[in-house]
């Protein structure tokens, strides 16, 4: 990942597709998918393994292109393509997800889990929670940021949010624009 760090927090889906900024790419090589691996792994259900395969990492890869298509058109109201929707659906085949009973001596349990590699794993969960941020009307609220030179999505909570961070983009931008009244001056 270098000196980039990724912005995390927003729905995972969008974290994917931020990994993806205009200079670098976050997750460039398969140890780079196992540091973001580990900074989203509260979010994810399956523990971060030991070794992360190129294979892995092209299972994330192509998740996150489709997913970044489909919120272009969706968040816009077109129709989205028909490949990306059937890529995404077909990244959630490669690993489904069950809800296994097991007896603890006193009552049943369900665990909800998924078979695969741990990359196929992983990538069938991104295409569910990018399925699901597709599928929610909030996807509308999805913007770019508005700083100069960030191509970084965020869900607006508020109807005055611009920047992806306030600290990172905004700052930024804040101190800019100060920059320019006190060189005029």
């Amino acid at each position: 990942m270098g000196d980039l760090v990724p912005l995390i927090g927003e729905p995972l889906a969008l974290d994917l597709v931020n990994s993806r900024p205009t200079a670098d790419d976050l997750l460039a090589t398969p140890d780079d998918l196992r540091t973001w691996w580990v900074l989203q792994a509260d979010r994810l259900p399956d523990e971060v393994p030991q070794e992360v395969t190129a294979a892995d990492l092209a299972a994330v890869h192509a998740v996150r292109e489709h997913t970044a298509r489909l919120l272009d058109r969706v968040r816009r109201g077109d129709e989205p393509q028909a490949a990306d929707l059937e890529a995404l659906n077909r990244a959630q085949r490669a690993a489904p997800a069950i809800n296994e009973l097991t007896w603890d001596g006193s009552a049943l349990a369900a665990t909800r889990r998924r078979d695969g590699s741990p990359g196929r794993r992983l990538a069938a969960c991104l295409a569910e929670a990018a399925a699901e941020l597709l599928a929610d009307p909030a996807v509308a609220r999805i913007r770019e940021c508005e700083a100069d030179h960030c191509v970084m999505l965020f869900l607006a909570a508020h109807p005055r949010r611009r920047w992806c961070s306030a600290a990172r983009c905004g700052n930024r931008v804040r101190v800019a624009r100060h920059y320019q009244r006190h060189k005029a001056g």
